[in-house]
């Protein structure tokens, strides 16, 4: 499996999920499993239909997922004061081996309410995910939608390029972008770090759009 983003890492979530896992250790749910759905309410774009993607990034995140020592550290200047040393014993030893994950095939048509990652597995893992899942498949999947909108006025004949880099949320957001803009319709990049960087500016993407709602 290819490099994970440095960025995808367990401390890209909010302080409410770890909160919530606190909660559910302090209660003694440590052995307790859940069964927990992805899916969005909305189409982007008032559209008829959305391109699922971001599951490769998904299962990087899984395969990878531990807190690091520095994350303990930082978690426990920010957390209060009065939480108990063997929590964050027990968030160094976490990591994915008891969850399962079923999902839709990548780069399929879906639509509101139906279920594309299903999560199993411990309760307070499952929890931890729920975050960082929902950006790594929102933010790609409304990249994904949006290049095959451009693709079906664009006809199979015409070259596409994007060139989101520049309106994108920070580098990281743009080259993202350009991942899951070249994946559905197979434009070309404008960004020199991709090497597809080939075809002539026909068209331009604009990725100043809300996220699909989740």
């Amino acid at each position: 499996m290819a490099r994970q983003n440095g960025i995808v890492q367990p401390l890209l979530t909010d302080l409410y999920q770890i909160t919530m896992a606190y909660a559910y250790w302090k209660s003694g749910k440590v052995n307790d499993v859940a069964v927990f759905d992805l899916f969005f309410r909305t189409n982007p774009f008032q559209g008829e239909f959305t391109i699922f993607a971001g599951l490769e990034e998904c299962l990087k995140f899984l395969e990878n997922f531990h807190y690091s020592d520095s994350d303990i550290d930082y978690l426990m200047q920010t957390l209060p004061d009065n939480i108990e040393p063997e929590f964050y014993a027990y968030l160094k030893d976490l990591t994915c081996k008891d969850i399962k994950l079923s999902a839709i095939e990548e780069g399929s048509v879906v639509f509101p309410r139906v279920p594309l990652l299903r999560i199993e597995g411990p309760l307070i893992v499952a929890q931890l995910l729920e975050t960082t899942l929902l950006t790594l498949v929102n933010f790609a999947s409304l990249m994904a939608t949006n290049a095959a909108r451009y693709r079906m006025v664009a006809g199979k004949n015409v070259s596409l390029l994007e060139f989101g880099l520049r309106r994108a949320q920070g580098p990281d957001g743009g080259l993202s972008a350009s991942k899951y803009a070249y994946v559905e319709s197979e434009a070309s990049p404008a960004c020199p770090a991709c090497p597809a960087c080939q075809a002539p500016a026909l068209v331009r993407s604009n990725t100043r759009r809300s996220a699909i709602d989740s």
